[in-house]
C-alpha cells in the first residue's frame, strides 16, 4: 500500500502528491485537508478521517433537505462558469424523464491547471463519496467519472477507490443497507482533446461520438447523457458537498464574500519560488496569494499574471490588490475560471506567449462552427505579423479585435467564446504590440 504517492506508476515513479500541496498539514485547510495525511488507496483510512459521514448525512436529512443546503451555502461550480450547484441540482432531481445522469467532469484540460489531479490522485475517495451524495440528491442510477487520458495515477487511485467502495457495499444497490438507493460509478478516460472538457462535448465522448459540443438549449438538466437528464459538476465542485453537509450550508457560506463562498484551490506556476495548489477563501487578493507562494523567484520583477489559464485573462503588476472573487474579477474584467495563475516576470517573452495560445486554440478547435474554425487561424496569423514586424500594425490589431469580437458573440461553445480573451487583455491591458509590431 503507497502513501502519499511515493510507489511506481505505469513503470515510472512520480513525485509525493504532497509535494504539490505547499499547506500540506495546515489545520485550516479544508479541501486539500486529507492530501499528504491520508493513504489513498486505504478506505479504512479515509473513513478515519471523516470520510463517509457525509454521505450518512445526507441519508439522513433526506435529498430536498442535501439541495436546499447547498442552495443555502450558494456554492457555485468551480469549473470557469460559477453556476449556482444548488439551482443545478434541484432542476436536475425535478425531471420527469428517467433515468437520470451524474457526470463528473475530470477532463482537466485547461493549460495550468492540475488542482483536481492532485485531489484525486491524494484524495480519491472524497471524489467518490461526493458523487454518491450528488446521484442520492438528484436521483441518478449511475454516473460516470469523466478522466483526462494523461492522469495514469490518479486514473488507477479512483479505480481502486470505486472497487473499494463497492465492495464495501458504498457503491452498487441497496448503499449503507438503504433499500431503493442504488448508485454505480463508471470511470471514462478522454482521448485528450480540449474541448472534451465543454459539457456538452464530454456527453457525445462518452456515447462514443466526435468530440463537439452541443447546440443549447435543450440545456443537459433536461436532455443530457444519452438524451436523458444530467448533472455535470467538476472535481473541486463535487469535494465541497461533504463540507456543507457536515457543517451545515450557513456556516460554509459564513468564509468567503458575499457573492464567492467557502475556499477556492489556484494552481500556481511559472514564476514563483513555490508553485503547487492552494487553498484560500475568496476574497483574499492576488497579492497575499502569490506571497504564500514566496512571491517572483530569483528576485526578478513581475511582469504579468495570466488568471483563468489560456481562456483567462492578463493582470499587470498594479492589479496585485485585486480580490479574488467572483465579483471582483468579473468587474475588473478578467476571470479566475479553472483557478489557473500563471506567473510572468521581466524576462517573459509576451508576444511569443501569445502566440503560443493562439496556437493552442487553433489545434484545439473542433471545427464545427465557422466563427472558431476561421476565426482561431486568422487570429494567429495576425499575431505572427505583429510579433515579426510585417504587415500594418494597426490593421492587424484592428482585425484581431474584429475576429475576437465575432468568435465571443458567434462560437457555439466556450472554446471559441474565449480563445480571444487572453490576447484582447494583453493587448488592452498590459500594452502588448503598441508600438505596431514591437516586442513589448
Amino acid at each position: 500500500m503507497e502513501l502519499a504517492g511515493t510507489g511506481p506508476v505505469d513503470g515510472d515513479r512520480e513525485p509525493p502528491v504532497r509535494d504539490s500541496v505547499p499547506q500540506a498539514g495546515d489545520p485550516q485547510l479544508r479541501l486539500l485537508r486529507r492530501i499528504g495525511v491520508v493513504d489513498p488507496e486505504s478506505l479504512d483510512d479515509y473513513r478515519a478521517h471523516g470520510g463517509y459521514a457525509a454521505l450518512r448525512r445526507a441519508l439522513d436529512i433526506g435529498s430536498a433537505e442535501v439541495i436546499r443546503q447547498l442552495t443555502e451555502a450558494r456554492l457555485t461550480g468551480r469549473g470557469g462558469a460559477a453556476f449556482p450547484t444548488g439551482r443545478k441540482w434541484e432542476a436536475t432531481a425535478g425531471q420527469p424523464a428517467r433515468p437520470h445522469y451524474l457526470v463528473c467532469n475530470a477532463d482537466e484540460s485547461e493549460p495550468g491547471t492540475f488542482k483536481d489531479r492532485v485531489v484525486m490522485e491524494g484524495d480519491p475517495f472524497a471524489v467518490i463519496e461526493a458523487m454518491t451524495i450528488a446521484g442520492f440528491a438528484t436521483g441518478c442510477a449511475r454516473g460516470y467519472l469523466y478522466i483526462r487520458g494523461e492522469y495514469p495515477r490518479a486514473t488507477r487511485r479512483l479505480r481502486n477507490a470505486i472497487a473499494q467502495a463497492r465492495e464495501r457495499g458504498l457503491l452498487g444497490r441497496g448503499i449503507l443497507g438503504r433499500d431503493g438507493f442504488d448508485f454505480d460509478i463508471e470511470l471514462r478516460r478522454g482521448a485528450g482533446a480540449y474541448i472534451c472538457g465543454e459539457e456538452t462535448a464530454i456527453f457525445n465522448s462518452i456515447e462514443g461520438y466526435r468530440g463537439e459540443p452541443r447546440s443549447k438549449p435543450p440545456f443537459p438538466v433536461e436532455r443530457g447523457l444519452f438524451g436523458k437528464p444530467t448533472v455535470v459538476n467538476n472535481v473541486e465542485t463535487l469535494i465541497n458537498v461533504p463540507l456543507i453537509l457536515t457543517g451545515g450550508g450557513a456556516e460554509y457560506a459564513r468564509t468567503g464574500t458575499e457573492q464567492s463562498t467557502g475556499t477556492r484551490l489556484f494552481c500556481l506556476s511559472g514564476s514563483v519560488r513555490r508553485p503547487g495548489v492552494y487553498e484560500v477563501a475568496f476574497g483574499t487578493t492576488l497579492r497575499e496569494l502569490l506571497d504564500l507562494a514566496g512571491g517572483v523567484r530569483d528576485g526578478r520583477r513581475l511582469r504579468a499574471v495570466l488568471l483563468g489559464g489560456a481562456a483567462g485573462g492578463f493582470v499587470g503588476p498594479d492589479r496585485l490588490d485585486l480580490p479574488l472573487s467572483l465579483e471582483a474579477v468579473r468587474e475588473a474584467g478578467t476571470t479566475l475560471g479553472s483557478g489557473v495563475v500563471l506567473v510572468f516576470d521581466d524576462t517573459a517573452d509576451l508576444p511569443a506567449l501569445l502566440l503560443r495560445i493562439a496556437a493552442f486554440f487553433r489545434d484545439e478547435s473542433c471545427g464545427q462552427c465557422v466563427p472558431c474554425r476561421v476565426g482561431t487561424v486568422r487570429q494567429e496569423e495576425a499575431l505572427q505579423r505583429l510579433a515579426r514586424g510585417r504587415g500594418d500594425g494597426a490593421d492587424d490589431l484592428a482585425l484581431l479585435r474584429e475576429v475576437g469580437q465575432v468568435m465571443r458573440d458567434s462560437s457555439i461553445c466556450g472554446l471559441g467564446q474565449t480563445a480571444w480573451n487572453a490576447v484582447e487583455s494583453a493587448v488592452e491591458q498590459l500594452g502588448a504590440f503598441a508600438a505596431g509590431g514591437s516586442h513589448e
